[in-house]
């Protein structure tokens, strides 16, 4: 073990769990020990790019049945950033094809000596289900419209280190609220650390319902973007929709994309985020999207960071539970 493994040797008390599934769950203290060891890991990694051997001999298998770009590549590079080997999974040109089920699969993967299972599924409780079915530890890299915790926590890490704490601050998420399992982990992990969270859109995409939860429900962009200190723009999830939602595309970007005449109203240091894939000219103009405010791609090397500290976590704590 290297000297700058060493400081991982240990996990910290606070974190008992095998499994990552959601971040309703979760407690202030343990979002904040996930964040920590992510800050930790970022360093001693040098942003992320250098191998910190920490899980040699163990394997991570990603079973994606839905597509996905940032996070399938972020847990693999993460994974092997600590040693760890990966296996790779595709719904397409596998056995499901032939009618196998989702347990069978992973707990076949799982046969293969694996130690942790990445799930991305279109069913809500998809992890829920093999995190009962099987003893390694499980992840949940995104299950339908319910929840994405590694992408709830890199987008509050990046808050956190642009502005040190999430005490006090405004964030607005904008845009397909109904359809974002992202919204849903943001919702959770964000209240929990002290922040205000309005959720905005049309309100065919945005329910007056989420008020129980504690957050504002906003209907124009215009009306709260002066009091924002936090702008989270999500993607319009056309592909998850049966109808559509708004008249078209071009009324839904001049009421709800962030461009440069709202930027002009904003607070000077306002952060611009969004989880991706982005569509320029929707829920944000490309002089925005890479303009000084974005902290878009900060987002995506942040997420690495964050699914290191889960994967070092997770697959420790279930190795001693085992």
């Amino acid at each position: 073990m290297t000297a700058a493994g060493a400081e991982f040797e240990t996990l910290p008390a606070v974190w008992t769990r095998r499994h990552l599934l959601d971040l309703e769950s979760l407690s202030p203290a343990e979002l904040t020990c996930v964040l920590d060891a992510a800050d930790r890991f970022k360093a001693a990694t040098d942003d992320c790019r250098r191998k910190i051997s920490v899980l040699t001999g163990r394997t991570l298998a990603n079973l994606f049945f839905e597509n996905s770009t940032r996070t399938r590549n972020s847990f693999s590079l993460a994974a092997r950033r600590l040693g760890a080997d990966t296996v790779e999974f595709s719904s397409s040109g596998s056995s499901t094809a032939k009618g196998e089920t989702v347990i069978d699969t992973a707990k076949n993967i799982e046969a293969m000596n694996v130690d942790a299972v990445v799930i991305r599924h279109r069913t809500p409780g998809s992890p829920y289900l093999l995190a009962k079915n099987l003893d390694c530890a499980i992840i949940n890299a995104g299950d339908g419209p319910h929840e994405h915790p590694t992408q709830g926590l890199l987008d509050i890490l990046t808050i956190r280190q642009r502005r040190g704490s999430l005490q006090g601050l405004t964030v607005a998420l904008v845009g397909d609220i109904a359809h974002s399992r992202t919204a849903r982990s943001n919702i959770w992990g964000l209240q929990k650390l002290g922040a205000h969270v309005i959720l905005c859109g049309p309100p065919t995409l945005v329910s007056r319902r989420w008020e129980e939860f504690g957050v504002e429900v906003a209907y124009r962009l215009d009306d709260i973007v002066e009091r924002c200190d936090v702008l989270n723009l999500l993607r319009i999830q056309f592909e998850r929709q049966y109808t559509r939602p708004f008249p078209s595309v071009r009324e839904y970007a001049l009421l709800y994309a962030m461009n440069s005449e709202r930027m002009r109203r904003a607070k000077s240091d306002i952060l611009i985020m969004a989880p991706g894939p982005i569509n320029r000219g929707v829920e944000i103009t490309p002089d925005v999207a890479d303009g000084p405010q974005s902290v878009i791609l900060e987002q995506v090397t942040n997420g690495i960071a964050v699914r290191m500290a889960v994967l070092w976590l997770t697959m420790n704590t279930a190795q001693t539970n085992s």
